[in-house]
């Protein structure tokens, strides 16, 4: 028996509310339950779906941790020279390794260098472990699929609690969303709190500028 944990996140590119990230540890003879249930990619199932799977999730793990990171603690990752949003993922990724204290972990890798952000997972261990980082994670172990509908439903929550708070419509949160934009167009400055200032999206509206290490990033 061994205990592996599986991390992703969910709301990396949203330019409103915040980026989960999530864990769930859980023995190796129970990853066919998760295969049983349905779990896979959250990107592939409807949010009523993966509602229900997290239910179902969390009777089956024997433990899980869900991080949320608000616009501007990104916003300090992404405006400071010395981190960038690579780097405050493996933050938090690393804390779940270490609350969880698995014996293998798998990632979703945020970076294309696999083994260098292996490395600064393995710098930051407080616990005896073997790390596993892999592009489209999500997609081909159970593990993280279910950590990434955890992560997919926490983001969700957050949106619509802060939509009922403030009494507004933004859409997904998402750029690329005609919503999103209109709302964005005419509220950056209204809600300060719910946007990501380090978005290009929303710099196009408040006149600010990205450094060059910044825009490395990608544009969101």
């Amino acid at each position: 028996m061994v205990l592996i944990c599986g991390i992703d996140d969910a709301g990396r590119g949203p330019v409103i509310g915040p980026m989960i990230m999530a864990g769930v540890l859980i023995e190796d003879i129970d990853l066919d339950k998760l295969k049983t249930i349905g779990v896979k990619d959250s990107k592939l199932l409807s949010q009523t779906r993966r509602e229900e799977l997290f239910k179902e999730i969390i009777k089956i793990v024997k433990d899980y941790k869900i991080i949320k990171i608000y616009p501007d603690e990104i916003d300090k990752a992404l405006f400071s020279d010395t981190s960038n949003l690579n780097n405050l993922e493996g933050e938090k990724m690393a804390e779940i390794i270490n609350y969880l204290k698995p014996e293998k972990v798998i990632v979703d890798c945020p970076s294309t260098n696999k083994k260098a952000f292996t490395d600064f997972l393995n710098k930051r261990m407080k616990v005896k472990t073997e790390i596993l980082c892999e592009h489209k994670a999500d997609f081909l172990f159970c593990e993280v699929s279910a950590a990434s509908i955890l992560a997919k439903c926490a983001r969700e929550e957050e949106m619509e609690v802060m939509r009922k708070k403030l009494g507004i419509e933004c859409g997904s949160g998402y750029p690329a969303d005609p919503v999103t934009k209109e709302f964005l167009k005419n509220n950056w400055e209204k809600y300060p709190e719910i946007f990501r200032k380090s978005w290009s999206s929303y710099l196009e509206y408040s006149g600010g500028k990205r450094s060059k290490k910044q825009l490395t990033l990608g544009e969101f």
